[in-house]
């Protein structure tokens, strides 16, 4: 079974050195904090480890090419996440392609373009590229054995994560789906079910995403934007932290809990949190999801007081009132 995970897409016009120009590996490993920080891409990489140094008081740059950070999160909540980054210090530079680099006294010096025809600069002390992971396949052997790969790279398995090639079984990130760890455990867990004859199962749609950003962001099921995109017939709630007890006592009232529910039956769909511990709220969503929970069950569920987690009863209760 393969399971060797992914490794950092490196920029050619900005490889890693290990010092200057990092990856998230060596992003952890700085010997002194930073002042200026530069991170290219905006994704849940560089958000996390940019809201790491800036709570240490790094000043951060986010350079990201499209209109929005976190482009894979329910766009509400990734609006919300902009705005307390930028209360935080976070600068953003939106719709910017880092088109060159080079070296500055001590630091980087990056060519930005910006769309507007004009080049514009910008130094910094550290540079880490987060544009994104591909499928670890180096050493692998694939090329010898045969094994087929699609145009990105990964690895293409059937149902049973079998490889074309007998006996060679792959999961994780080397094959196609969202580079989670728990996604890569459930996966392997359910290819050695089916290998012995099991009838082990990934649901795929129940899957928990997390953002370790202060504050927290997590997911589970469709956002707004893919329930538009298909034409489901939804409604949405939102509650936010600011009406929980728990969440006023510890002082982190940003954020809220968002509830998608198929509009006939109440079926959720999708929640969304951003605020205090959502990376542990988000468990009780994804039972809702995998159970086939209703909004109405949801919030007819007892939850103790006071919790944080009466924010994800109180945003179905809510719902319900639509």
């Amino acid at each position: 079974m393969l399971a060797t995970g992914s490794e950092p897409v490196q920029l050619p016009f900005l490889p890693f050195d290990g010092k200057r120009v990092v990856s998230s590996t060596e992003a952890l490993q700085f010997e002194s904090v930073p002042e200026r920080l530069g991170i290219v891409g905006g994704g849940y990489i560089g958000l996390e480890l940019g809201s790491v140094w800036a709570r240490l008081g790094t000043v951060v740059t986010v350079i990201e090419v499209l209109p929005r950070i976190a482009v894979a999160l329910d766009a509400q909540v990734g609006r919300t996440l902009d705005r307390l980054l930028r209360r935080q210090g976070f600068n953003f530079r939106l719709q910017t392609k880092v088109i060159r680099a080079g070296n500055a006294e001590g630091g980087v010096k990056l060519f930005l373009d910006t769309g507007d025809g004009k080049e514009e600069e910008a130094e910094f002390d550290s540079v880490l590229v987060a544009v994104g992971r591909k499928p670890l396949v180096r050493g692998l052997g694939a090329d010898e054995l045969g094994i087929l790969l699609d145009p990105m790279g990964f690895i293409i398995v059937d149902e049973n994560y079998r490889t074309n090639v007998p006996g060679v079984y792959a999961i994780g990130d080397l094959i196609p789906g969202p580079m989670l760890a728990h996604k890569a455990s459930a996966e392997g867990i359910a290819a050695v079910e089916r290998i012995a004859g099991l009838a082990g199962e990934v649901n795929y749609d129940a899957i928990p995403a997390v953002v370790y950003t202060s504050p927290e962001v997590a997911s589970v099921g469709k956002t707004e934007e893919e329930l538009k995109n298909f034409g489901a017939d939804y409604r949405s709630a939102v509650y936010p932290f600011s009406g929980t007890g728990r969440a006023r006592c510890l002082g982190e009232t940003d954020g809220f809990v968002k509830v998608l529910a198929h509009s006939r039956s109440g079926r959720i769909l999708g929640i969304h949190i951003i605020g205090p511990r959502a990376s542990e709220l988000i468990a009780e969503c994804v039972v809702a999801i995998q159970s086939h929970t209703t909004a109405d069950q949801l919030s007819q569920t007892i939850h103790a007081h006071p919790t944080l987690s009466e924010a994800v009863r109180d945003s179905a209760a809510m719902l319900l009132r639509r």
